[in-house]
């Protein structure tokens, strides 16, 4: 059944709060997923802090024109497309899509995406999927910077330990 105006008003509505929300959005083709893949893409992606939305190409270009990005023309998208919003974590969605397309060998393919007000092409946001994520970074860089420490630390326990065993081979000697 066709939707009438109104509806299609507030369907732009609903997509350009979730743009004015969204850290970053992916586009992806979802052509050959069924309803049960869908729904649990949806669950994999609200647990990372995203949603998966669907709407017609249209309502997505008009959406999309207050983002003044150029580049950006929805419907020469091939096939049906959905757009993922990361509402946390700039990459947390891409990956939780790229993971879940892994899964499902050329049932889901990025076809851009929107990162920092600049359009990213499908293979871009491929890229940006392989990135580890803010708590990995995080893991990283905190380790970094403790490891100049904690060998510090080893190098002054090795010192105090080879002066522990001097000190027990001078005891025994004497024993």
């Amino acid at each position: 059944m066709a939707k009438t105006k109104q509806q299609k008003q507030e369907i732009l509505k609903i997509i350009e709060d979730k743009i004015s929300r969204s850290k970053s959005v992916v586009f992806t083709n979802f052509d050959t997923l069924t309803v049960s893949e869908n729904e649990e893409l949806r669950q994999k992606l609200r647990a990372e802090g995203g949603e998966y939305y669907v709407a017609k190409k249209s309502l997505l270009d008009l959406a999309f024109q207050s983002t003044k990005i150029d580049e950006l023309k929805i419907k020469d998208f091939e096939g049906k497309i959905a757009a993922v919003f990361s509402y946390n974590d700039e990459v947390a969605s891409a990956k939780a899509v790229d993971d879940f397309g892994s899964s499902r060998e050329g049932k889901l393919n990025f076809v851009g995406g929107i990162l920092e007000n600049k359009f990213l092409s499908g293979s871009e946001v491929a890229n940006l999927a392989k990135l580890p994520s803010k708590q990995e970074l995080y893991a990283k860089v905190v380790g970094s910077i403790n490891a100049p420490v904690s060998g510090f630390v080893n190098v002054l326990a090795g010192n105090l330990r080879k002066f522990v065993y001097a000190l027990n081979a001078v005891k025994e000697a004497k024993s």
